[in-house]
Order: structure tokens, then C-alpha cells, then sequence
């Protein structure tokens, strides 16, 4: 556990750092957030922030190359790792062109599956399935491609649709990202397994980046993540899972170990995290999706109508919108994580305790605040 802190120390620093020379860059080179129509921000912000928190990720898997448990590890933990990385390198890449440039939706989408195809073949990718009542699943290769890249990509525009506020996308993928460190920490744990598994180290350096990354980008922003981040996020969060499923296929719970036998959500959630973890950006993807297309618009044209934009509506902040959102994302994620883990009373009381204080923050408090008073 010390060693995965350090992980996440040394991803957390480099990310800080390098939002200072990425903001600079994006100014010298004019990659700047106009204001338009549709944003909450007042005046231009620079982009690139994702180059910064990949740097952070790259150090933080640097740094864990050098430790005396992570370093000794299994080779393929490595090899998966860097896989991801320059898999997030090529997407990070896309989206650098596209705060310069400004690429249409189809080369964007082009420039995801690339990514994503350079993960499925070189390993990261699904294998099997764990399904209740039938056991282990094995997928053919076709399979396993086609879903390896539908969630990989669905993933990276979840992210990508939901970076709508400062700091709203990357709390919430720090807040996946640690919550599925816990799960998949826990579960060598409880199996007897190496705890230097890729799927920890990657969301241990994931959760360090987006730390990083914060307090350049919380309200009032200094830095976008842009494109470049927004994707390369997603990308680093489903090849976390993927990661797991492929080094853990054919691993089985323990009952002594805590788990309760009985419940099959444990051997579906490698599958079914990434959207538990990320099920608010997934909500709102599929509502923009079914928004735009009654409308007779293309799935991917902007608008202001997004989860976000609609709690700024109802009278909260643009910070308190965030915090919210935050607490859906954390309800949700460690609900699944603890609910999947613990399925005992205590489990579902803290679950209901968090739900109503979540509630209650969402649709209460503004209609308690004072006309007049700030928000």
C-alpha cells in the first residue's frame, strides 16, 4: 500500500508541475477556449492540461519501475502498463490536434478507435466472462475485440461529454479511479494474489494525475484539460479494467475473505464498474444522445443542456454544481465498490446515509438559499 502512495505522490507532483509549462505552451501556440454560447467560463482558457496529467501518469509508473515490491513485479504488470501509456499518449496526441485545430467529430472518432485498437492488440482487452449460473465465458477473438473497443471508446466519450465545468471531470475520474483501486486491491488480497497488479498501479498514478490537475482547474480555472485530457482519461480508466479482467480471468471470490457467495455482482463488476464509476457522464451521454437526435441534430452537435448546465439552472454555484456531481459520482462508485465487497446492514446504512445527505445537497439547499444571496 506505502508503495502504491508513492505512486500516487509522485504522479500527484509531476501533474502540478507540468500544468504551469502546459499552460504556457497552449498560450504560445494559441490553443485557448474561446468563449462561446454554450460554456459557463467568462474569458479564454488555455488547453493542454491533458498533457500534463499524462506526464503525471508517466511518472508515477516511472517511479513505481524503481520500488522493491512494485519493481520486482510481474513483467506483464509493466508491459500492460505501458501499453496504456502510449495508448493515452496517442490519444492525448488526437486531442492536442484538436484544441489546435479543432478536428471535426469523424477523425476525432477515427483517432479513438486507433488508440483503442493499439490497446486491443497488444493484449489489453477482454478474454472472458464471468456470468452467474454458467460460470466462465470465453470470448472468441472477434468478441473480444468488438467489446474491448466499444468500451474503451464508449468510456473516453463519457469523459469527454461530461468535462462541462472547472474541475468537474477530473474529480470525478479521481474519484473512479480510487474507487476502483480499492476494489481491485481488495480482490488480490482477498484471493491470495500478487497486490502488484496493473490495474492498482495504473489507477493508484490515474487518481495521483487528476489530484495534480485540480488546482490548476477548479473554479475559478486557470487550465482546461481539453481534449487531450478529457480522452486520455477515459482511455487510462478503461484500460484499468481491462487490464484486471485479462490478469484476473478465471479468479473466483473467496466467502472467507469477507464476500458473500451468493452475490454474483462480484464477478461482473470488473465489466461493470466503468460504468458504475462513471454511470453520471454515462446518463448523461445516453440523454444528450436521445436529446439531440429527436431533434433531428447529429448525436455529437454541443449544446447547453447537459446535467451540469441544469444544476446551474436549479440555482447552484458553479462550484457547488461540481461538489454535487462529485457526490453522485462517489455515491454511486463506492456504493457499487462497498456494496460488492461488504453486502452486510452496515453496507446499505451507509449507502442510504450518503444517498439522503446527496439528496438533500442536490434539491434542498437551493431552495432554502435567500433571494439574493450568493450561490
Amino acid at each position: 500500500m506505502r508503495e502504491y502512495l508513492l505512486v500516487f505522490l509522485a504522479a500527484a507532483v509531476a501533474s502540478y508541475l507540468l500544468c504551469v509549462f502546459a499552460r504556457e505552451l497552449a498560450m504560445r501556440f494559441g490553443a485557448v477556449a474561446q468563449v462561446r454560447d454554450r460554456d459557463v467560463h467568462a474569458i479564454p482558457i488555455p488547453y493542454f492540461g491533458g498533457m500534463a496529467m499524462l506526464g503525471g501518469l508517466g511518472a508515477g509508473i516511472l517511479v513505481a519501475r524503481h520500488l522493491p515490491f512494485l519493481g520486482l513485479s510481474n513483467p506483464q504488470v509493466f508491459h500492460d502498463a505501458g501499453v496504456v501509456l502510449v495508448g493515452g499518449a496517442i490519444i492525448c496526441g488526437v486531442g492536442v490536434l484538436d484544441d489546435l485545430l479543432e478536428l471535426d467529430a469523424l477523425t476525432k472518432l477515427g483517432g479513438q478507435i486507433v488508440a483503442a485498437g493499439y490497446l486491443v492488440l497488444n493484449g489489453v482487452q477482454l478474454y472472458s466472462l464471468n456470468l452467474p449460473g454458467t460460470g466462465q465465458f470465453v470470448l472468441d477473438p472477434t468478441q473480444a475485440m468488438l467489446l474491448s473497443l466499444v468500451l474503451i471508446v464508449g468510456t473516453v466519450n463519457a469523459i469527454n461529454f461530461v468535462d462541462g465545468l472547472d474541475g468537474l471531470a477530473g474529480g470525478m475520474v479521481c474519484i473512479g479511479a480510487v474507487a476502483f483501486f480499492a476494489f481491485s486491491y481488495r480482490l488480490a488480497d482477498a484471493n491470495g494474489l500478487s497486490l502488484a497488479t496493473t490495474a492498482a498501479m495504473l489507477s493508484a498514478a490515474l487518481a495521483g494525475a487528476c489530484i495534480g490537475f485540480l488546482p490548476h482547474n477548479f473554479y475559478p480555472a486557470r487550465i482546461f484539460m481539453g481534449d487531450s485530457g478529457s480522452m486520455l482519461l477515459g482511455l487510462v480508466l478503461s484500460g484499468s479494467t481491462l487490464a484486471l479482467t485479462g490478469q484476473f480471468a478465471g479468479v473466483q471470490l473467496n466467502p472467507t475473505n469477507g464476500y458473500d457467495a451468493g452475490n454474483w455482482l462480484p464477478i461482473l463488476l470488473p465489466i461493470l464498474l466503468p460504468v458504475a464509476l462513471l454511470v453520471v457522464p454515462f446518463v448523461d451521454l445516453a440523454l444528450a444522445v436521445v436529446r439531440r437526435t429527436r431533434r433531428g441534430q447529429a448525436f455529437y452537435h454541443p449544446d447547453k443542456e447537459h446535467l451540469h448546465h441544469r444544476l446551474l439552472e436549479f440555482g447552484h454555484s458553479q462550484r457547488r454544481a461540481v461538489v454535487i456531481m462529485w457526490l453522485w459520482s462517489a455515491l454511486i462508485a463506492f456504493g457499487a465498490v462497498l456494496f460488492t465487497l461488504y453486502t452486510n446492514p452496515i453496507s446499505v446504512v451507509v449507502i442510504g446515509v450518503g444517498a439522503v445527505v446527496t439528496l438533500g445537497l442536490t434539491f434542498v439547499v437551493p431552495r432554502l438559499q435567500r433571494p439574493g444571496t450568493p450561490v
